[in-house]
């Protein structure tokens, strides 16, 4: 028995879907590390945690760089332990929305080494870090792509191949970790209100009520949320390698 809460890293933590991943899961009852660039405002982010009745801990890095990894995992555990729960949520838009032809090689890179090769090395650690450390609570990696893991657009080439990229590691790393118990899962998030969709707000208002989403709505961070708390609890553990669509219907083939 113990009386240690459970611990959860969220990554983009401090604004948005992050944000709102890292509330619910101070009020699931664990204390949550709060990962994102040093820049970044954390104060409503660790606000929020603490009035939920959690612990929480702002760890400054750049996913980019694989070596601030390292450093940052360290504060953490000296802070609040080892982690139980990896929420890889943290990632970039497209640096330019364009013609797929006059793509740059820098911006891809750019999107790429945050989104995947970053959210892929963190990983890998954290969970090297899991292995090492007494089983304790129920212990997962859940990863948040995008309907464009799936969906083209060629404006944005270099985020959709990030994704894509993304969903195939989700897939990789549950068969490599279902004999461990750590359960692996993908949250594929459709249009969602956040800092990211700000720009082209107008455009998908449009879309949404043309039809383009069943439900007939925007997803909210709190639909993310709670999709996250429940695959976080290990009561779909055997569901290892699962895709959760919360996207209102927009993934669903139709005529």
């Amino acid at each position: 028995m113990t009386t240690r809460r459970p611990i959860a890293l969220v990554t983009g933590a401090a604004r948005g879907i992050g944000r709102a991943v890292a509330l619910a899961l101070a009020e699931a009852g664990y204390e949550v590390a709060v990962a994102d660039r040093a820049e970044s405002d954390p104060h409503e982010t660790l606000a929020g945690i603490e009035k939920a009745g959690g612990k929480g801990y702002f760890a400054g890095f750049d996913l980019a760089d694989l070596a601030s990894h390292g450093p940052m995992l360290a504060q953490i555990e000296q802070a609040l332990g080892p982690v139980d729960l990896l929420v890889n949520n943290a990632g970039i838009g497209a640096v330019v929305r364009g013609d797929l032809l006059d793509m740059k090689a820098e911006n891809f890179d750019r999107v790429l080494d945050v989104n995947l090769r970053g959210t892929l090395f963190l990983t890998q650690r954290v969970v090297q870090a899991m292995l090492a450390s007494a089983l304790i609570h129920p212990r997962a990696v859940i990863t948040v792509t995008s309907v464009s893991a799936t969906h083209a657009s060629p404006e944005r080439t270099e985020y959709c191949v990030s994704k894509a990229g993304l969903a195939m590691f989700v897939q990789n790393l549950a068969l490599r970790l279902a004999p461990t118990g750590i359960g692996v899962f993908e949250v594929r998030p459709g249009i969602i209100r956040s800092d990211m969709t700000a720009a082209v707000a107008e455009k998908y208002d449009r879309l949404i009520e043309g039809g383009l989403v069943p439900a007939g709505r925007w997803g909210e961070g709190s639909d993310i949320a709670r999709a996250v708390v429940a695959l976080a609890s290990g009561a779909f553990a055997f569901s290892t390698g699962a895709v959760i669509g919360v996207d209102g219907g927009l993934g669903v083939a139709r005529l």
